[in-house]
């Protein structure tokens, strides 16, 4: 008697948006490369061309298109562009690596499929100049959160967090190079969480939890989802 046919896995569109050469770029097109991937990039947009970004993309066989806000008369018009593109590549997943042009009309048409990196422990040290203010905190530890996009900054629903020790002597350039390390290592991470169905965007705008049914993990504070 033959096996039954196993079902192919099925994998999630991800696009990555870009403004130039991000690392986290290429963490998260490496992950999605490992044969257990719930994810697959399958686009990177660039609102700037001929960044570096676009060309490691292209390396690794991946589809690019360049969506310059310059050209476009309102935030309206640019989020329209982009969001034609996304839905011509079937995407379902966004990634923000480094691309600063999200509007509120994007990010509601798209809640909680839009995922970026932060580089501290939110809530601690929203805003642009995070290591700076961890610095002049005097705190010893930091890290990165990836967490879902919301209408207000750095304030979406936490999705992985990764510890990172502030050591005596760190300017904000080494401290930001060992944040990037997290990074580059959270964000996957958090991706395919995303992806494979275990967390995802409840309605009361808090992260939900698929567990499994034999975990012995459990924590009044976590919402779960069947």
């Amino acid at each position: 008697m033959a096996p039954p046919c196993s079902k192919p896995k099925r994998e999630n569109e991800g696009g990555i948006l870009i403004s130039g050469d991000r690392n986290n770029m290429e963490a998260l097109i490496k992950s999605t490369k490992e044969p257990n991937s719930s994810a697959l990039i399958s686009l990177v947009i660039s609102n700037k061309s001929g960044v570096e970004g676009l060309k490691k993309a292209e390396r690794a066989g991946i589809p690019t298109r360049v969506i310059d806000h310059k050209l476009y008369a309102s935030r309206t018009d640019f989020d329209s562009a982009v969001d034609k593109v996304l839905e011509e590549f079937s995407i379902e997943l966004v990634c923000l690596a480094g691309f600063m042009r999200i509007y509120l009309a994007f990010v509601r048409k798209w809640d909680g499929k839009i995922l970026n990196v932060h580089p501290s422990l939110l809530p601690s040290f929203k805003g642009a100049h995070a290591h700076k203010l961890v610095l002049q905190a005097g705190v010893r530890i930091t890290g990165c959160t990836v967490h879902f996009v919301a209408e207000e900054v750095d304030a979406g629903a936490i999705i992985f967090q990764e510890a990172v020790p502030v050591e005596l002597g760190d300017s904000e350039e080494t401290l930001s190079e060992r944040v990037k390390k997290a990074e580059h290592q959270a964000f996957p991470a958090a991706l395919q969480l995303v992806a494979s169905g275990a967390v995802k965007l409840g309605p009361d705008g808090k992260i939900c939890w698929k567990m499994d049914k034999n975990s012995s993990f459990s924590d009044s504070r976590m919402n779960t989802c069947c």
